[in-house]
């Protein structure tokens, strides 16, 4: 039997979330799908990339995502009681869905279809603190 010592072992930041649930991954594809898709169109990049300034926000969306306190039962961030994006942030976010929203439809509609549904989803009362 090999044992390997601890130095090899990952960490906890390495490794990443340990369960990240559906609901969070499935928002963090569709967030992703929508700044491809304005990126692409107003930035000229090639399919699959992103300028530095939407990869920026895209980033700092996902990052928001894994610190939202309601997680699995959050729903759109649009219609959520806390606005958690900074001010600048948030203006790129409606520049982006408003663009992106009505294109999901024919690009993505399995994701455009889930981010309606889950946008009729009642707010929930309390945060949920996350673990």
């Amino acid at each position: 039997m090999l044992i390997l010592p601890i130095t090899h072992m990952k960490t906890l930041s390495e490794v990443g979330p340990l369960s990240e649930h559906p609901r969070i991954t499935r928002e963090k594809k569709t967030i992703d799908a929508m700044v491809h898709i304005y990126c692409k169109d107003h930035h000229d990049t090639q399919k699959g990339e992103l300028c530095p300034e939407c990869s920026k926000f895209m980033d700092y969306a996902k990052m928001r995502l894994d610190k939202c306190p309601f997680q699995e039962k959050k729903n759109t961030c649009g219609k959520c009681l806390i606005h958690c994006y900074q001010s600048p942030m948030k203006e790129q976010a409606k520049v982006v869905m408003r663009y992106s929203g009505p294109r999901m439809l024919t690009r993505h509609p399995g994701l455009a279809m889930h981010h309606v549904v889950d946008g009729f989803r009642k707010p929930p009362k309390k945060a949920v603190k996350k673990q």
